[in-house]
C-alpha cells in the first residue's frame, strides 16, 4: 500500500493562491470526514471485505465500514490504496476495481470496475485517471504484461488504453503533464506524457521502488532493498537522476512513513518464518538514522500524523480476525491502542 497524497511544495502555494482569488466560487463545506484518520482495512483474501475506518484522535471516536454506511453496500474487494486528489478519494481495490467517492462523506461519485486486473494505485493527471496495474499472472505467477491503465475521466468509467510498462509497477506521481512510475520489480522508473499517453523515458535505479513524496522541493523516491535503501532525486526538466542516498537497513519493505522534521519510519520484516518486525528512523537529508528504533511482529501498517506528532502502526494480527493500531508518540512510547479491522495496512491523515 502506497499513500499517494504529496505533492511539490511549489505547485501546492501556488494552487492556494490561484483558489483565494476565485472570490465567486463556493468552498465545499466540510464533511465529517474532511478532517481526521482514515484506515486502510486491506481484507481477507478469498472474502474480498476491505473497508474504511475513521478515527477523530481528538475524540479518540472510531466509525467502521464507512463506506458501506455511506452507499448501502460492502466495498467487496481487498483493499490496496486510497488516494486523495483534485478534491477526490479514490479506493484502489486489487481484486480489480476503481471506487470514486466524496471525502466528506463517503458517498459514491463513480468506478472503475471492469478490465483491470490487480490495480495498486493511481494518480490524476490532465483530465485522467493513471492507474498501475501488474496486469495478469501467467502460469508461474510472473506478471510480464504489467500496464498503466488509463481512464478518461476522473470520475471513472472505462479503461481507454493499457501502456506497457516494466513489471509490477506500484506507486505513481504526477508532474506537470508527466508521470513517473515505480516499477518495483525491475528497478526502473518510468517517465509518461499523460497528453500522449506514452512512455517518453525509462531511469535504472537500485532496489525495489516503491513510493514517490515531496520533501525540500524536491520529487524523492523510496526504494528498499535486502541490504540497504535508496533515496533518490530527480532532476525535474530532464527526468535525470539528481541525488541518491544509501542506508544499511536491511529487510525494508516497501511503506514508510514521514515525521517531523524530515524524519520518516520504515517498517522492515524478516518475513517468514520469524516475522521479526520493527521500525528503522532515518532522515534522507540528514546523518539520523537508527535501524532499530521500534521491533515486534506481525506489523502490516504505518502512518505519521504530523499535527500530533504521533505514529499510527499497525498489526494484522497474523491475519486471524481483525487487526490492531498502535499509538506511539516521537520517542518510540506507546500511548494507546485500538481494535481496526481485518488485516489494517496503511492511513491517510487528512
Amino acid at each position: 500500500m502506497k499513500f499517494n497524497f504529496f505533492g511539490l511544495s511549489a505547485l501546492l502555494s501556488l494552487s492556494l493562491i490561484l483558489f483565494s482569488c476565485m472570490e465567486n466560487e463556493p468552498e465545499r463545506p466540510l464533511g465529517e470526514f474532511d478532517s481526521g484518520i482514515l484506515i486502510m482495512n486491506e481484507g481477507a483474501f478469498g472474502a474480498n471485505d476491505g473497508e474504511v475506518h475513521y478515527l477523530n484522535p481528538s475524540t479518540e471516536t472510531l466509525k467502521t465500514n464507512i463506506f458501506e454506511a455511506a452507499n448501502g453496500r460492502p466495498f467487496a474487494g481487498l483493499l490496496e490504496d486510497l488516494i486523495y486528489e483534485n478534491d477526490k478519494l479514490y479506493l484502489v481495490a486489487n481484486t480489480g476495481k476503481i471506487e470514486v467517492v466524496n471525502p466528506g462523506d463517503f458517498t459514491s461519485l463513480g468506478a472503475v470496475n471492469s478490465d483491470l486486473d490487480q490495480p495498486r494505485s493511481l494518480t490524476v493527471n490532465s483530465g485522467k485517471l493513471f492507474i498501475s496495474d501488474y496486469g495478469p499472472y501467467d502460469q508461474n505467477y510472473g506478471t510480464p504484461n504489467s500496464y498503466i491503465a488509463v481512464v478518461r475521466n476522473p470520475l471513472g468509467g472505462s479503461v481507454a488504453k493499457k501502456i506497457p510498462v516494466s513489471r509490477k509497477p506500484e506507486d505513481l506521481v504526477s508532474f506537470g503533464n508527466y508521470i513517473l512510475v515505480a516499477g518495483s520489480e525491475e528497478g526502473k522508473v518510468e517517465v509518461i506524457d499523460a497528453e500522449k499517453e506514452e512512455i517518453i523515458k525509462s531511469i535504472e535505479v537500485e532496489g525495489n521502488p516503491a513510493v514517490f513524496y515531496e520533501a525540500a522541493g524536491k520529487i524523492w523516491l523510496f526504494s528498499p532493498g535486502s541490504e540497504e535503501v535508496f533515496f533518490y532525486s530527480f532532476h525535474l526538466d530532464d527526468f535525470t537522476l539528481a541525488t541518491t542516498n544509501i542506508f544499511p537497513i536491511k529487510n525494508a519493505t516497501g511503506k514508510i512513513a514521514f515525521g517531523n522534521n524530515n524524519i520518516m519510519y520504515l517498517l522492515t520484516s524478516s518475513g517468514w518464518p520469524d516475522y521479526n518486525d520493527g521500525i528503522a528512523q532515518v532522515s534522507v537529508l540528514g546523518p539520523e538514522l537508527n535501524p532499530n528504533w521500534y521491533s515486534g511482529s506481525g506489523f502490516y501498517g504505518i502512518g505519521f500524523d504530523l499535527g500530533r506528532g504521533e505514529l499510527y502502526l499497525a498489526n494484522a494480527n497474523g491475519f486471524q480476525g481483525n487487526g490492531t493500531i498502535t499509538v506511539l508518540d516521537e520517542n518510540g512510547s506507546e500511548k494507546r491502542s485500538f481494535q481496526a479491522g481485518r488485516a489494517p495496512s496503511g492511513f491517510l491523515m487528512r
